[in-house]
């Protein structure tokens, strides 16, 4: 991710004849143009998934189709097929949907005090400050408000996953001691590698089952 070396500043439009001598509150130009373009947008939307009593919108999965894009160019990773990576990513925030469903009904939340500290060791983990993250971010056309709700929401669903698949977990002495002979490492290090790995397995069971257990009706094709 590149670091923006300067900020762009935009002298607002001045309005002046009849639409002042009228007191009509006119916008500047790019504003104008913005507002309309997110009109069109609102008015093209539509519903690519229906998830129980939520819905997820298509304006949803083209922003989160243009951000994987990025990331797998970023990375100069080859990218699937498009209606591979549609389908793929729609069953992702399928999932992601039923849990913040669950998270909500559990009544779990984030509060900004948590939010705000996770996001400075988020800036700080690429060597940056929250502003210089900021600026960062736009010039990457995210905004930080946006990317913040983002974050808000990956720390509600991990915060469901712990409570609802750690308790699934447990290890035998036997099994931490095995590890520690054939791997050669701590007994605290074989119970985290343990820990881990069987979490990974009851999350994806988990998961599984909420899946199963929703009602999910694609639209992805409906026009």
């Amino acid at each position: 991710m590149k670091q923006k070396q300067t900020l762009r500043r935009r002298t607002p439009f001045l309005a002046a004849g009849l639409a002042l001598a009228l007191g009509l509150a006119v916008a500047p130009l790019d504003v104008q143009a913005q507002q309309f373009q997110s009109m069109q947008r609102q008015a093209l939307d539509r519903i690519v998934a229906v998830v129980n009593q939520g819905a997820i919108m298509e304006s949803e999965l083209e922003e989160r189709l243009a951000q994987t894009r990025s990331q797998l160019t970023a990375q100069q990773i080859d990218l699937p097929p498009e209606r591979v990576l549609r389908e793929q990513l729609l069953e992702q925030m399928v999932l992601e949907e039923i849990q913040l469903q669950m998270a909500r009904d559990a009544g779990l939340s984030i509060d900004d005090t948590e939010l705000n500290r996770q996001v400075r060791a988020i800036a700080e983990n690429n060597g940056m400050s929250v502003e210089q993250f900021a600026d960062a971010l736009e010039a990457d056309g995210l905004a930080l408000a946006t990317v913040r709700e983002e974050i808000r929401r990956e720390l509600v669903i991990r915060e469901l996953q712990q409570r609802r698949v750690g308790s699934r977990v447990n290890l035998s002495e036997r099994e931490v001691e095995r590890l520690v002979e054939q791997e050669g490492v701590s007994r605290q290090q074989a119970q985290q590698r343990l820990f881990q790995r069987r979490a990974n397995e009851e999350l994806e069971g988990w998961l599984q089952e909420i899946r199963s257990e929703a009602f999910v009706d694609y639209r992805l094709d409906d026009r």
